[in-house]
């Protein structure tokens, strides 16, 4: 409706096609639901391309912000071996001083 196409509504609703669905629909198929407008064709293909764009761009942000995610998770896992090491060994240290006395 957005992009002045709403004569297809009812069309695309009777064929239960959502967003998952459009983003499939090629130019045979929108000639196949009635868009029998090469224009109006044109104006669905070039906004259904704008959005597949889109979700590719949200998509590898999404990888991105996980392997940052990821990296930190490992780094401070790093850091609580190095810390739990370095309380055994004062512990190993204080243990073997004691017995020296």
């Amino acid at each position: 409706m957005s992009l002045n196409l709403e004569q297809y509504v009812s069309e695309f609703s009777a064929q239960n096609i959502n967003g998952e669905h459009l983003l499939q629909l090629d130019g045979s198929k929108l000639k196949a639901l009635g868009m029998t407008s090469p224009q109006d064709r044109a104006i669905i293909k070039k906004k259904l391309k704008e959005i597949k764009v889109s979700l590719e761009k949200a998509r590898k942000t999404q990888e991105k912000m996980e392997k940052q995610r990821e990296k930190l998770r490992k780094k401070e896992q790093e850091q609580l071996q190095r810390r739990s090491k370095k309380t055994d060994k004062c512990s190993s240290d204080a243990t073997e001083g004691t017995n020296e006395q």
